[in-house]
């Protein structure tokens, strides 16, 4: 099956007389809490997957601009994914990370898989572990609220109970935060000393209230001294394009340089979640690190002198693979018995009675404006469609049955038409900086309007919580099966 060519990355690179530049971000949509680490030439990173499974994407990269989805580290649901850490030690990969009021912790000996079960570490009451291995291999997790564990030899086990280590950087009580929310601790050693990268200040909220701050000692037990720099990155007003700016990791380059990967929200556009941004790192004479002076996130960067991935990230699908691609997650439920390709069109399968059970298969949108569309053909009493989806609560569709389309909001029928195309045709969202607006089609050509539109602003974190974002995706309820067909995901600009 013919599928219409994927638009280019967000990632905008633009020529100079300094260089090549890239804008922030470096991931658009969803792509929160980054921990990457470097293994010779090749760069990998994980984030935060919360109640999208399979979980724990694993991203690959060797210029850090470009990234390629590269696995899937966990399939089975073990609750929602926060901040994870992911570490190269003794030739295995490792991947740390917290969910259903306990950590865990997943392990190969590739970025690719196979990816073990994952291995419950019984460490309860903490979240955000943060690896780091001293000079004779001795493992530790440093977790929040300032706490730091020893590990076993293997890192699948804690050898010991949690000890207090650090107490934070108090920022001025003057600051607009959520909270003081000691967490993401992550972990570098340089000469001689253990660098504490922590955030602070809650992770949304007001658009202040997120920071990443640094500490260093001689020992991962401290005492620990905070940065003269601190606080490392942050939003210092709302008048500022990237909100809540925090939890930091940082990475060194194969020619020696620096660099800070974080998270924020767009100005107006927190449906999109927290996005990855990237800014360079310089080390000053006395042993600490800053972003240089001057550069901000808004600005057009000089790119790592690095060799160019051509990698690429697109969520359009034609489903001519017979598998389903990794940029394809499942809300809670992953079910991959509903799946099944036949002469390269994707047959999926109903679930439970309404929308509000029907655990759609979503892509992680991200850009401010964008439409996506899909041909369906019906098969037995199955009800489908396209939606934009938050969580159970916050969520619209345009919706087929072999009665009518219709689109919902928040569960309510906003309007209705009847279905005059049979079994078969073609869905659309239009997503114009929150403006959203729903079609249907007989030949993918000519659209109908289904005329009522909505206002998606608020389908964001400080209003239905959770930390999710606004994610496209298909769905299909009651009995039979729906077939669909090039998924077409197209920014707009």
């Amino acid at each position: 099956m013919n599928c219409k060519q994927e638009s280019k990355s967000i990632v905008t690179t633009s020529q100079s007389e300094e260089g090549p530049k890239y804008t922030n971000p470096i991931l658009g949509g969803d792509y929160p809490d980054p921990s990457i680490v470097r293994v010779g030439s090749d760069y990998y990173m994980t984030h935060s997957s919360f109640n999208y499974y399979p979980g724990l994407v694993v991203w690959h990269s060797t210029d850090l601009i470009h990234w390629e989805r590269i696995s899937h580290a966990l399939t089975k649901n073990v609750g929602s994914v926060w901040a994870p850490d992911l570490v190269f030690v003794n030739g295995k990969y490792y991947i740390y990370f917290p969910a259903g009021g306990t950590n865990w912790v997943v392990y190969s000996d590739s970025p690719k898989g196979p990816w073990s079960e994952p291995v419950d570490l019984k460490l309860n009451g903490f979240i955000d572990p943060g690896h780091v291995a001293d000079e004779q291999g001795n493992r530790y997790l440093y977790l929040s609220k300032g706490y730091v564990v020893k590990l076993t030899n293997d890192g699948l086990a804690i050898a010991e109970e949690p000890v207090f280590n650090y107490e934070g950087w108090q920022f001025p009580k003057s600051w607009s935060t959520e909270c003081f929310c000691l967490e993401s601790p992550k972990s570098t050693i340089k000469d001689g000393y253990y660098y504490l990268t922590t955030a602070e200040g809650g992770t949304a909220g007001p658009a202040t209230a997120h920071m990443v701050v640094s500490a260093r000692a001689k020992s991962p037990y401290g005492p620990f001294e905070n940065s003269p720099y601190n606080p490392i990155v942050h939003t210092e007003s709302r008048a500022e394009r990237w909100w809540n700016q925090g939890h930091g990791t940082l990475v060194d380059d194969v020619n020696g340089d620096w660099w800070i990967m974080y998270h924020g929200y767009e100005k107006h556009f927190q449906t999109l979640g927290r996005q990855t941004l990237m800014l360079p790192i310089e080390w000053t004479e006395d042993g600490w690190f800053k972003v240089p002076d001057g550069i901000k996130p808004s600005d057009e960067i000089s790119v790592p002198n690095l060799r160019s991935s051509k990698a690429k990230h697109g969520l359009s699908d034609d489903f001519d693979n017979e598998t389903l691609n990794l940029q394809w997650q499942f809300y809670k439920d992953n079910d991959m018995s509903r799946v099944r390709f036949k002469d390269g069109a994707l047959v999926f399968k109903g679930k439970g009675t309404s929308f509000a059970d029907s655990s759609p298969l979503l892509v992680n949108s991200g850009d401010r404006k964008y439409e996506v569309e899909v041909e369906y053909t019906l098969e037995g009493e199955a009800e489908i469609g396209l939606c934009l989806y938050y969580n159970e609560v916050a969520n619209m569709h345009i919706s087929v049955n072999k009665d009518r389309f219709a689109v919902f909001n928040r569960q309510k029928r906003k309007i209705s038409e009847p279905n005059t195309l049979g079994n078969h045709g073609f869905l659309r969202i239009l997503n114009e900086e929150n403006e959203v607006s729903f079609y249907f089609s007989q030949d993918g050509k000519q659209w109908s309007r289904v005329e009522r539109s909505i206002e998606s602003s608020g389908f964001n974190h400080n209003v239905f919580g959770e930390f999710l974002s606004l994610r496209a995706g298909l769905f299909a309820f009651g009995e039979g099966d729906v077939i669909f067909d090039n998924f077409i995901y197209k920014p707009l600009h």
